[in-house]
C-alpha cells in the first residue's frame, strides 16, 4: 500500500451542516403559532421530544380541543411565545395528551 493511498489518509474533518434557516422556527410557522395562540382561548403548548426519526415538535391546543403541530429545531421560539401569552408548556412523555384534543371534532 503506498502512502498516498486513499486509505492511509487521515480523515478530513467534516464541516458542519446548519439545519435549514439556521435554527429558526420558519416564519410561516411563527406566523401560524401567534395567529393561533391570540385567536382562541386557554391554548396549551404540548411538547414532543426529539427521536431517532422524529424532530422536536409542539402541539398547541386551544381550550375547546382543537390543535394544530409545528416542528422545531429548538425550544427557544416556543419559550418566548409561552412567556409572551403566559401559556403552559408541557411534556408529552410526562403529562400525555389533553383527553379534548382527542375529542375534538373538526368542521372541514
Amino acid at each position: 500500500m503506498r502512502a498516498d493511498d486513499e486509505f492511509s489518509r487521515e480523515p478530513r474533518p467534516r464541516k458542519s451542516r446548519s439545519r435549514a434557516g439556521g435554527g429558526k422556527v420558519a416564519r410561516e410557522d411563527r406566523r401560524d403559532m401567534k395567529r393561533f395562540v391570540r385567536s382562541r382561548t386557554g391554548v396549551e403548548a404540548y411538547v414532543e421530544p426529539r427521536t431517532i426519526d422524529q424532530q422536536l415538535s409542539v402541539v398547541l391546543v386551544a381550550g375547546d380541543g382543537e390543535w394544530l403541530r409545528f416542528h422545531l429545531p429548538d425550544d427557544r421560539y416556543l419559550r418566548k411565545l409561552s412567556a409572551k401569552h403566559r401559556m403552559p408548556i408541557y411534556d408529552t412523555q410526562r403529562i400525555g395528551y389533553p383527553k379534548r384534543m382527542r375529542e375534538y371534532r373538526r368542521d372541514d
